[in-house]
């Protein structure tokens, strides 16, 4: 089993309102990644995930797209290793 991380991501720009938790959580369903998404009361998004290195790169990428409603003017991310306390990735509130 290869190395896992976790990044703690913050997302502005305008990220609420336009579906972009929806889109966070099927990106990393679909790259196996798991942790959590929420909106934060400042506007912007939350983003708690834990995968290997490399997916967690990939999906940060996709991130910094985000969906096409949306407008990702910065991603603050923070690295760390993983916890293990997730089991699936969900949108919290």
């Amino acid at each position: 089993m290869s190395e896992q991380n976790r990044i703690h991501a913050l997302v502005s720009g305008r990220v609420q309102g336009v579906g972009f938790r929806y889109f966070t959580q099927r990106v990393a369903q679909s790259m196996n990644l798991v942790g959590e998404v929420r909106n934060t009361r400042d506007g912007r998004v939350e983003i708690i995930a834990e995968g290997d290195p490399q997916t967690l790169k990939k999906f940060l990428r996709r991130i910094e797209e985000g969906p096409s409603l949306s407008h990702v003017s910065a991603v603050d991310v923070e690295w760390m290793p993983a916890t293990g306390r997730y089991d699936s990735f969900e949108v919290t509130f």
